[in-house]
């Protein structure tokens, strides 16, 4: 069983996240941190194999998080990087550090399915060699370095999805169910049921905001 850290500083996100990583076989979380500190002392007392690290943490950010268990802890995680930071200085320190990867938020389940199951089969093959030798070492890092390859449809839409999709595609900024009913001339849950087949066909992606009343809104973009 390989365990798993959770770190993001919205309570929300990180509990959906400990969900989705406990939706894969082979993974079981064993604590959620929402700063850095935390993150620290969650890795020194649980010493999980992996940390899903967010970069925006309210003390210092998940890359320091990093720098001070490889200065002073006695575990050191793989750690996977689920985060809203863009900017290309976070993405290379990440891999200066050592990130097994990067995922931009907002990302899909399948998304973060497919990075575990890579990091799973890159571990359990870690795990099983005694000696590096050349192949094994390119073996490994051909593992670590793979990535999901992007999801097509394998035959045509039904038309009205497909006009779901198009107006998904077209509109400049992500949008809610009601929205493409709208535009589709459907019901609201004629809309949904269609975004939602979309989101299950990794089509569309799926962005959670969270209003006043803490209930997450559903809004679709390609």
């Amino acid at each position: 069983m390989i365990t798993v850290g959770v770190v993001d500083d919205d309570y929300h996100v990180a509990h959906a996240h400990r969900l989705s990583v406990e939706r894969v076989a082979g993974f079981t979380v064993v604590g959620e941190a929402h700063t850095g500190a935390e993150a620290v002392a969650l890795v020194d007392a649980s010493a999980p194999d992996l940390l899903l690290l967010d970069v925006y943490l309210p003390d210092f950010d998940g890359l320091e998080v990093v720098r001070r268990l490889m200065a002073s802890s006695d575990h050191l995680p793989d750690f996977l990087l689920v985060t809203a930071a863009r900017d290309i200085d976070s993405v290379r320190t990440a891999m200066q550090l050592g990130a097994f990867h990067y995922l931009v938020k907002p990302f899909t389940f399948i998304t973060l399915r497919e990075q575990l199951e890579t990091y799973r089969s890159w571990a359990e093959r870690l795990g099983h060699e005694e000696e590096a030798n050349q192949q094994v070492v390119d073996d490994l890092f051909s593992l670590r370095a793979k990535q999901p390859r992007p999801r097509v449809p394998t035959r045509p839409l039904q038309p009205t999805m497909a006009k779901v999709l198009d107006i998904v595609s077209k509109a400049p900024e992500p949008v809610g169910a009601a929205e493409v009913a709208s535009v589709l001339g459907a019901s609201r849950p004629t809309a949904q049921r269609y975004l939602a087949a979309l989101l299950r066909k990794d089509l569309v992606r799926l962005d959670l905001s969270y209003g006043a009343t803490g209930r997450p809104e559903h809004r679709y973009r390609v």
